[in-house]
């Protein structure tokens, strides 16, 4: 696993941690079994390396599939109309929290419950997607990390001027549709 993607996990991790262990205002039980939902739009093959490293990072810190965790897939595989169904399923099945791949993921979620905390593992721009009040106050079941951070755009022009001395031109490719891919 390459250090970026520690670190992200890293953090991942640790929000959803501190949401288990402080789930809905409860004492810790010694013998609780806490249900993760993990729900993603696309392909389990498209994320098997991340949820792996999800699974060896939680057994790491004490966690056991079967003995005091449980995490329940759901995956779209490609469907994106399945997704807010899969949303609900977890929902119904009184997961603890729910850990998204994505914001297509995260918009059924946050549709789906307004109780059952919801962990981002990314998105382009949170606020402007409706699923935080502000990065520093999120407010309401969601957290998580954001995938923006125009504060560096500027520093990463500068490294790839760096390194490509003759440039003179750069596309930006994004989604339109996407909050924070706009153009500007």
């Amino acid at each position: 696993m390459k250090p970026a993607k520690g670190r992200l996990l890293g953090l991942v991790l640790s929000a959803l941690l501190c949401m288990l262990s402080c789930s809905l205002g409860e004492a810790q039980q010694p013998d609780r079994v806490y249900r993760i939902g993990f729900l993603y739009a696309g392909n389990p093959s498209a994320v098997i390396a991340r949820v792996k490293a999800f699974r060896d990072a939680l057994h790491e810190r004490g966690y056991v599939e079967g003995k005091n965790v449980i995490i329940e897939t759901r995956y779209g595989e490609g469907r994106l109309d399945r997704v807010p169904a899969l949303a609900a399923e977890l929902v119904n099945i009184k997961v603890d929290v729910i850990v998204t791949g994505g914001p297509t993921d995260t918009r059924a979620a946050k549709d789906a419950t307004t109780t059952v905390p919801i962990v981002m593992a990314q998105d382009s721009e949170p606020v402007g997607s409706g699923f935080v009040a502000s990065l520093a106050r999120p407010g309401g079941n969601i957290t998580g990390l954001s995938t923006l951070s125009p504060e560096v755009s500027g520093k990463q022009l500068e490294l790839l001027k760096e390194v490509v001395p003759k440039l003179s031109r750069v596309a930006i490719i994004g989604n339109s549709t996407e909050p924070g891919t706009q153009k500007r």
